[in-house]
């Protein structure tokens, strides 16, 4: 069926609510189809997703005509207590990082990278 990401199974590091956020961070006037397709779920996943960020302030949107511009509030804290005084943007940055890491290194993708 056209549209629906391949399942997948396991555990992963990064929630589906991270992984929009994310992509929003990226594109503030993505589309939810895009976004959907970026994070591999479904549009209507998005949505749900996307109306948790909003009812807890994690997210605002306003409409300019039939687009969607999303603003992330990025001093919100993270809600789970093992990450007490973590910000959205602290979180958006190792995101952030992380995608500028993988961007410059062609030959290796795939090897995991070494941190120190």
């Amino acid at each position: 069926m056209d549209g629906v990401p391949e399942p997948h199974t396991g555990w992963t590091f990064l929630t589906n609510h991270a992984r929009v956020l994310a992509a929003i961070a990226d594109n503030h006037s993505a589309r939810i189809r895009d976004i959907a397709a970026h994070c591999r779920l479904t549009e209507r996943a998005v949505q749900k997703i996307i109306a948790d960020l909003e009812q807890d302030g994690y997210l605002s949107h306003t409409r300019e005509g039939r687009t969607n511009t999303y603003r992330i509030d990025p001093g919100k804290v993270l809600r789970h207590p093992a990450e007490a005084g973590l910000t959205v943007a602290s979180l958006l940055s190792l995101l952030a990082k992380d995608e500028a890491d993988r961007a410059t290194a062609p030959g290796d993708r795939g090897r995991p990278h070494a941190r120190t």
